[in-house]
């Protein structure tokens, strides 16, 4: 091996025996310990010093809470009817105008009755003649000049003419349609000379001044509606406004096919403002609670079919299960879990865990709990101590 060789060899292991000595004198910790003890010790200090999870609260409060069902439905008329005659005829007047209140009994339609009339005249004639030949016979039978079967049969003919000059008044009176009930008639579809048959369809009649309104909810609910309760009405048409109504009836028959009770309502319509027809959301108000817990909705923590929220009890994060009931504008009513003036955190859930320690964002220390049972103090000085030490070191 050349001088070269070997002279390198010798220059690295000078080197590496510098190192050495050099890593080795670094290993003793400043008060004397070993390397090994002072990394267990920085290692220890991070986790006990471990910051509070960051949080937004709110407390539990009461507030006066109204249970209901909301459903949708279609507005309809109080009263409806499609007018059509019952005899045929050429139509001969129209009395109404489209779109205007009648009056109940008045006539709208009146069909050609020319015949009728005639036929009118001749039963007048046959009923009056019919009742001069009875009380002729009458006379007679007294003084014993007929037999007592003539005058039973000139009181049979007396009253053949009666019955006849009713049917032919009954006719007559079909070439009349008139208003069932008083309302607001729709837009016909007939003119004057037009020939229709029986049941033909001539217009509708609305009666509006209160307006019905049918709506579907589910079975579970069976047992919380009953005539009387109060609903609310609310339509696109009119974003700003709301109808109050009752609740007229409950259909005893549950559909079978979708498991709902039809529920009939009515509202009033003094200023005719609404329309049947009209597509409406209903909210039916089943009962009125004076003292609701409520808490915002965000604070709820749904798993599964559960709800869960986290509640701050001496400054840490405990994990609740409870029953939700009402919702109502960004609260959220809770049956059972917590009680008026828990701590409840609203923010920050995803980052808590049960019993972790927490800090109420924005401030440097945690406020007293606000249900008086917890305060929450100053975080753990866990970090006070580790700067403590360093500073010695």
């Amino acid at each position: 091996m050349s001088k070269a060789a070997w002279g390198a060899i010798a220059a690295l292991a000078v080197a590496v025996a510098a190192g050495g000595g050099y890593w080795l004198g670094h290993q003793k910790s400043p008060a004397g310990g070993t390397a090994g003890q002072s990394s267990v010790s920085e290692a220890k200090a991070p986790a006990a010093a471990a910051a509070p999870t960051p949080v937004e609260v709110a407390s539990v409060e009461t507030i006066s809470l109204q249970q209901s069902i909301t459903a949708v439905g279609s507005l309809r008329s109080d009263e409806s009817v499609t007018l059509r005659p019952e005899v045929a005829g050429r139509i001969s007047a129209i009395n109404f105008v489209e779109g205007q209140r009648v009056a109940k009994g008045a006539t709208l339609v009146r069909l050609d009755a020319a015949v009728n009339q005639a036929e009118l005249q001749q039963a007048r004639a046959n009923h009056t003649l019919g009742k001069s030949k009875f009380d002729r016979a009458v006379d007679l039978a007294k003084s014993n000049f007929i037999s007592g079967q003539a005058r039973d049969e000139a009181e049979n003919n007396y009253k053949v003419a009666e019955a006849a000059l009713a049917l032919v008044e009954a006719r007559l009176a079909k070439m009349e349609i008139k208003a069932p009930f008083s309302g607001m008639i729709g837009l016909r579809s007939v003119s004057v000379g037009d020939y229709v048959k029986e049941g033909a369809d001539l217009v509708n009649l609305e009666s509006i001044d209160a307006l019905k309104v049918d709506l579907r909810v589910p079975e579970v609910y069976l047992r919380q509606v009953r005539a009387g309760q109060p609903v609310e009405i609310t339509l696109d048409a009119y974003p700003n406004k709301t109808w109050e109504g009752s609740v007229l009836a409950v259909n005893p028959l549950v559909d079978a096919a979708g498991r709902s009770v039809v529920i009939r309502a009515q509202v009033k319509n003094q200023d005719a403002s609404l329309r049947p027809g009209m597509f409406a959301r209903v909210r039916l108000i089943t009962k009125d609670v004076a003292q609701a817990l409520v808490v915002p909705e965000q604070a709820l923590v749904p798993q599964g079919n559960e709800q869960f929220l986290f509640k701050i009890v001496d400054n840490r994060a405990v994990r609740v299960k409870v029953e939700v009931g009402q919702r109502r504008e960004g609260k959220a009513e809770i049956v059972n879990g917590v009680a008026v003036g828990d701590v409840v955190v609203t923010a920050g859930q995803q980052r808590l865990r049960e019993g972790a320690v927490v800090k109420v964002q924005g401030s440097a220390t945690n406020p007293a709990s606000l249900d008086g049972k917890a305060s929450l103090a100053r975080p753990a000085r866990v970090d006070e101590v580790a700067r403590t030490k360093a500073s010695r070191s």
